[in-house]
């Protein structure tokens, strides 16, 4: 009996942790929009994202307490990731720059191939082949967003940068959290990541000497709705579904949010009329595997997520 109820016990969790997870890809789904928005660009957009963020989780108590048990060897390896994470937002903002909202969300979806790939080599576990599988189907999708496309070459090498840096730094973090706390990680993470691109930003003002580091009011707001409501909130959440859910299972349920990316991006900024269909039939081979997922985990991982 006490077994059973375990079982039922952890069912649950999972199901909370895919819940959370989706709640997280719908307020990520809105990082793009306010991104196109905010007129910066996309290095001082992301230092003034984490600043604010880093700010935010100042005024939680539970960070303190949780910080005190991050050994000095985790904290390093947490800032490494944390540089990962700033790396990867810079290029999918330089995406969008330099491209558009739809065509760097798809590039974006590469994710769960990336991750498909190097998860086992990471983790030691087995291989899945469905996962792989599903990885290919995903390539003629990014081939035909590139080849009908070829105009935001700059912008879709950004996007598939991003990616592969989302690929890794979310396998990295899915053995962070089964460790410690995902606010203090979120914490470490973010302003190891602000300290980094703080040094870079000299770096960055001698290669662009006309570019603008100061936000207007107008992009002040957006910034904030940007730090509270799509950084702060989701990214402690999506590190707590992880405890309970694979990193592939993260990355491809991720995938979801060009779906409402794309869908805004129509309908604030009519970018269906930049695009043609070569490109939509490309993100809907990406979305077709998104959605294939779970009826193939269910039949062939009985036991695992």
């Amino acid at each position: 009996m006490y077994k059973l109820n375990q079982i039922k016990i952890i069912l649950n969790e999972k199901q909370k942790a895919y819940i959370q997870i989706h709640i997280c890809v719908f307020l990520w789904g809105f990082t793009a929009i306010i991104g196109k928005l905010i007129e910066l660009k996309e290095v001082p957009l992301v230092w003034f994202r984490i600043f604010i963020t880093c700010l935010s989780l100042l005024f939680i108590p539970r960070l303190w307490s949780g910080l005190k048990e991050i050994p000095p060897k985790s904290i390093l390896q947490l800032a490494i990731i944390g540089c990962l994470v700033c790396v990867h937002w810079i290029c999918f903002y330089g995406s969008i720059k330099y491209s558009n909202v739809s065509v760097a969300l798809s590039c974006l979806s590469t994710a769960s191939l990336l991750t498909s790939l190097i998860e086992p080599l990471v983790s030691h576990k087995k291989v899945k082949l469905y996962e792989i599988f599903l990885g290919l189907i995903i390539i003629p999708g990014i081939y035909l967003i590139f080849y009908f496309t070829k105009f935001y070459l700059t912008g879709i090498i950004l996007g598939i940068l991003a990616a592969l840096l989302s690929s890794i730094f979310t396998i990295l973090n899915k053995h962070m959290v089964m460790k410690y706390n995902s606010l203090s990680i979120t914490f470490i993470e973010l302003g190891s990541g602000l300290v980094f691109l703080t040094f870079l930003l000299p770096v960055y003002i001698k290669i662009f000497p006309d570019v603008n580091l100061i936000p207007s009011i107008h992009d002040l707001i957006y910034l904030t709705i940007l730090a509270l409501c799509c950084t702060t909130f989701p990214y402690v959440l999506s590190l707590k579904a992880l405890k309970h859910i694979s990193a592939f299972t993260s990355t491809f349920t991720v995938n979801l949010e060009p779906i409402y990316g794309i869908i805004m991006a129509i309908i604030i900024f009519q970018e269906n009329k930049e695009l043609n269909s070569g490109f939509y039939l490309g993100t809907s081979i990406i979305l077709v595997a998104i959605f294939i997922h779970p009826l193939l985990r269910k039949k062939f991982d009985k036991t695992g997520v």
